[in-house]
């Protein structure tokens, strides 16, 4: 399947959305299921994550970050996708996904242009509910991280979302309770947890282009 046209952004934006079998695939075995209704009993806190795709070398990427280490954070170290949390002053959830990219990735928030929404998901942990966005910029980035936020950028082909297999590969993780829970492996970082949800539903949805 050639993903690498111009007309990649049309077809995301008209794609259908797998999100609750993608989510499962790559979803710790431990992890409780909620309806939306008892995750709003929860008092959930709202943020928004961000696929930020560019071209580079005629090839289209995203970048990912690996959190910096922060005692007070139940995520630090792990690798994430640009974003935080809603702000009262944010417009709505995909102004807060282009807002939190500006600020964690030093790309100027217009150039931050969003293509869709895809399917919320659910942090338990950390009682967060989440809105992932796709968006890209036509802008060449040149990465700025955010230190008290990100201390290392992970820029991610498109091409290797498609190897995603549906048996994902399992490990052993410090924070994963002693539990095998199911990674993407790439070039030995570990993406795991929400972030390889999200990143499955992304496959998924490429896939069925």
């Amino acid at each position: 399947m050639k993903i690498f046209g111009k007309d990649l952004l049309r077809k995301i934006k008209e794609a259908d959305l797998h999100g609750e079998h993608a989510h499962s695939v790559y979803s710790p075995p431990y992890r409780p299921l909620f309806t939306y209704e008892e995750i709003l009993q929860r008092n959930p806190r709202f943020a928004a994550v961000n696929i930020l795709l560019y071209l580079k070398n005629d090839e289209w990427y995203f970048p990912l970050m690996v959190r910096t280490e922060n005692e007070n954070d139940r995520h630090s170290g792990q690798i994430s996708l640009p974003g935080g949390s809603r702000e009262e002053d944010d417009r709505d959830f995909a102004h807060t996904a282009q807002r939190e990219t500006s600020e964690e990735m030093g790309i100027e928030e217009h150039y931050v242009r969003i293509i869709r929404e895809i399917s919320p998901i659910y942090i338990p942990p950390s009682n967060f509910y989440v809105h992932p966005y796709i968006s890209y910029t036509k802008k060449n980035p040149v990465f700025k991280l955010q230190e008290s936020e990100a201390m290392e950028l992970i820029e991610f082909p498109v091409s290797s979302i498609l190897q995603l297999n549906e048996k994902p590969e399992m490990m052993v993780l410090p924070s994963s309770r002693g539990t095998e829970v199911p990674v993407i492996n790439f070039n030995g970082y570990i993406i795991w947890g929400a972030t390889s949800m999200i990143l499955s539903e992304f496959s998924q949805l490429l896939k069925n282009l």
